[in-house]
């Protein structure tokens, strides 16, 4: 089993693959909308690291927003 950092990880990607997918949207259009390189869009997917202005220009060009709250990781 994972660490907690990287279960989190994974759960975000997923999301975010799950709402690109939605839209439509491959991972170089999203790319190119967030203004990222089409490596960090997989990297996120995949839950590996990328700095944080890398996730939030992803986020946010895709109309999410994070929400950061006491929980528990599953």
């Amino acid at each position: 089993m994972g660490s907690h950092v990287d279960i989190a990880a994974q759960q975000l990607g997923r999301r975010i693959r799950e709402e690109r997918r939605r839209q439509s949207l491959d991972q170089r259009t999203l790319a190119l909308v967030a203004n990222v390189a089409v490596r960090s869009v997989h990297r996120v997917e995949h839950g590996q690291p990328v700095r944080l202005d890398v996730l939030l220009r992803i986020v946010l060009a895709l109309g999410l927003t994070l929400d950061i709250r006491r929980g528990e990781i599953r």
